[in-house]
């Protein structure tokens, strides 16, 4: 990076710490998802029956589409019936961190080319004062991007359970202001494990003090049900108005004496309940777009030749589209 380029991010940050994250972190107001006099959260809406929202843009997350260019990667999205790219910016991912200031703008117009949208993208991001936050994200909110998800999160075991929560959602209130600042809201995946958004509770505690427009949670019902079984709605009622974009893949359950482990599946064919989940997101009024994830073989865990993708992806992204569409169409969101 370059002295000048390195000096105006500096007076960037300061700018924004100057201006506090008081102020860009307001109380919520109701449309936005606010707390009301109880302390209740209350979903974007109320929850109550109001006006039908837009349909989501169903991107796809381009990690099994590395292998393709940027055009080859939005030609089998157009192809198979996607609206859009969930484009992994991050490293290893399809733009890298260091250059994507040359390469994201390729990216999202050859998107724009095939009539692809890119209204979301993957990062690493944790930190507002990372070399790579300020520049990824201003070239982001330039092409038009709305969304991003922020990388991992980690529980430190040295810290414990809530200082690394409190230490976290510090890092959230920072990265809200400058999201705040391009018009950009990024979002935690809740992921399942022992990461932060495991538990899917935990995130609460970062974001509730976040005005949900800036920063919130990627929910991923796949993870949700993987962790949380069948009390899952609750965890979604409690975070609903910081879920501003979604995540959507399948899995089972492969069971031996005294272990279960998690096979990925495509859309429809395994535990998660989407009729449930797509009901009460109705209910909730969770709008945005949606990132569909393909995490079972050959997209994943299988060697395969160029040849072999390209005769096999095509077939199976049409489908799990199709899985997808039909319950948001039953559901009154298609």
């Amino acid at each position: 990076m370059s002295a000048k380029t390195d000096s105006s991010r500096r007076q960037f940050l300061s700018r924004l710490a100057a201006a506090g994250a008081a102020a860009s972190l307001a109380p919520l107001s109701a449309e936005a998802g606010a707390a009301d006099a109880k302390g209740k959260t209350k979903a974007p809406g109320g929850g109550q029956k109001g006006p039908a929202l837009p349909p989501s843009v169903i991107h796809v997350f381009t990690k099994p589409l590395q292998w393709l260019d940027y055009a080859g990667a939005a030609a089998l999205a157009k192809e198979t019936g996607f609206g859009g790219l969930d484009l992994a910016v991050r490293p290893g991912g399809h733009v890298l961190p260091e250059r994507v200031q040359d390469d994201l703008p390729q990216a999202v117009e050859e998107a724009k080319k095939a009539g692809l949208k890119v209204q979301m993208i993957t990062t690493a991001i944790t930190s507002a004062t990372d070399k790579f936050t300020e520049p990824l994200l201003r070239t982001a909110a330039k092409l038009g991007v709305t969304c991003y998800r922020f990388g991992n999160f980690s529980y430190d075991d040295k810290l414990g359970v809530w200082a690394s929560l409190q230490k976290h959602r510090d890092a959230l209130k920072e990265l809200a202001v400058i999201n705040k600042s391009l018009g950009l809201h990024g979002a935690i995946q809740n992921h399942s494990g022992t990461r932060v958004g495991g538990p899917v509770w935990d995130l609460f505690e970062i974001v509730r003090d976040i005005d949900p427009r800036w920063a919130g949670v990627q929910y991923d019902i796949r993870h949700a049900v993987v962790e949380g079984g069948q009390s899952w709605p609750v965890a979604l009622k409690l975070l609903a108005p910081w879920v501003r974009c979604t995540d959507i893949k399948d899995f089972k359950w492969e069971q031996a004496p005294g272990k279960a482990t998690i096979e990925n599946v495509p859309i429809g064919e395994g535990v998660v309940p989407f009729d449930a989940y797509f009901k009460l997101v109705r209910e909730l009024r969770i709008g945005g777009p949606i990132s569909v994830h393909l995490e079972y073989p050959p997209f994943e865990r299988a060697k395969i030749s160029e040849a072999e993708k390209r005769a096999q992806f095509p077939g199976l992204m049409k489908k799990d589209l199709a899985a997808l569409k039909g319950y948001l169409a039953k559901h009154g969101l298609g």
